[in-house]
């Protein structure tokens, strides 16, 4: 029984709280674009969607994806979520709107809108 596009993203989500990258890239399609708010901008593939979450959660100790509101029609899917980071004993929060195409049971593209200012300014001091 194939999963709906909604019920792969919701996976994927699932699988980045606790950072199972090998087991939630498997999720992103080999040329699947995604993009974050500059000065991040546009990366590719599994490779490339690693590249960009290592190094931020990797100071992290926990990671929280609420989903607030969802919606599908199709292959797309939007997420209204609230991440949650623990960064040494601090919570930092962040509103984020993800928007994600699903084909053939893979993530093919994935744009989060989010203020990048509001995570900034919560960050600990290095």
């Amino acid at each position: 029984m194939s999963s709906t596009p909604l019920e792969i993203v919701r996976r994927f989500m699932t699988l980045m709280e606790p950072l199972n990258y090998d087991e939630a890239l498997k999720l992103i399609s080999a040329t699947c674009e995604y993009t974050n708010p500059p000065p991040i901008g546009t990366v590719h593939g599994p490779a490339g969607v690693r590249a960009v979450l290592e190094p931020f959660f990797g100071p992290t100790k926990e990671n929280e994806f609420r989903v607030l509101r969802e919606a599908a029609a199709g292959p797309v899917v939007i997420l209204e979520r609230l991440d949650r980071h623990l960064f040494g004993d601090k919570w930092v929060e962040l509103p984020v709107t993800g928007v994600y195409e699903v084909h053939d049971g893979l993530i093919t593209y994935w744009r989060d809108y989010y203020d990048a200012p509001t995570i900034l300014s919560q960050l600990p001091a290095a």
